[in-house]
């Protein structure tokens, strides 16, 4: 489990690298009427950053394992296991170097599905100021070897943010962790479609070939992704699993950019 929350701190990461990197490209971007911002990838990558937390406590908790009628406690929620799930209550609490949680999850386990599938409701779940409404869903999985775990969530989250914009955020990643020797030799891949829309704007995420690293990497290594914003499509290139951090953008012009991703 704390390679899994290691996993997920890499997802916030992942988020502002992107930020940082596209903030650097405006030279490349002249030349185009449309232009992706860093606003424009903060509304992209969001829903991520504010709910990956919460995933790994919802994980915590179904690998509790209650039965039903089981209180789970501990300083920053608590849940109540029944036959068909159960009930997380957050009591405003710091998680993950997270804004304030407060709220109440109503998790429902997929019976007819495969085993370690399940879904969470959101209904007015707040971190922060930040409102939450909606579902995701997940499914775990693990190889016959042992050495390796997936997740895949279905996301149909709605997020107010602080200022009463609202965040529409559709779609579907799956991760993966592959366990080494040491977390040198522990990697993650992601992987994923989904449609974000916000402000009258519509983003379409794409990742084409996975985003990989180790997990003790500060950089997504290898892996590219295309990010489409209302007719303008760009491609970020991260590179050969050289952990470094750099990456090269391609606009839709051809051009091709080396950039920075963090100072």
């Amino acid at each position: 489990m704390k390679i899994l929350k290691n996993t997920l701190k890499n997802l916030s990461l992942l988020a502002t690298v992107l930020m940082l990197g596209y903030s650097c490209s405006d030279d490349a971007e002249k030349d185009n009427d449309i232009v992706l911002s860093q606003a424009d990838l903060e509304a992209v990558l969001e829903t991520d950053d504010i709910v990956g937390g919460i995933d790994v406590a919802l994980f915590e908790l179904y690998n509790n394992n209650g039965s039903t009628g089981k209180t789970m406690v501990n300083e920053c929620y608590s849940a109540q296991y029944t036959d068909t799930g159960y009930v997380a209550t957050f009591n405003n609490c710091v998680l993950n170097g997270t804004e304030n949680i407060n709220g109440t999850l109503t998790v429902t386990y997929d019976t007819d599905g495969e085993q370690g599938s399940f879904s969470a409701s959101y209904e007015d779940f707040y971190v922060g100021e930040i409102k939450i409404n909606g579902t995701r869903s997940y499914q775990l999985s693990a190889n016959s070897e042992g050495n390796s775990v997936s997740f895949s969530v279905t996301s149909n989250l709605t997020v107010e943010m602080a200022d009463g914009s609202l965040i529409s955020d559709e779609g579907e990643r799956s991760f993966t962790l592959t366990f080494g020797d040491s977390l040198e030799s522990t990697t993650y891949s992601i992987a994923g479609t989904w449609t974000v829309v916000y402000k009258g704007n519509t983003y379409n995420v794409t990742v084409n070939a996975p985003l990989t690293s180790s997990v003790n990497c500060g950089y997504v290594a290898a892996g590219d992704m295309t990010v489409s914003k209302n007719g303008l499509t760009v491609n970020v290139d991260f590179g050969d699993s050289t952990c470094d951090n750099v990456a090269t953008i391609t606009y839709p012009n051809g051009v091709e950019e080396e950039i920075t991703l963090r100072d």
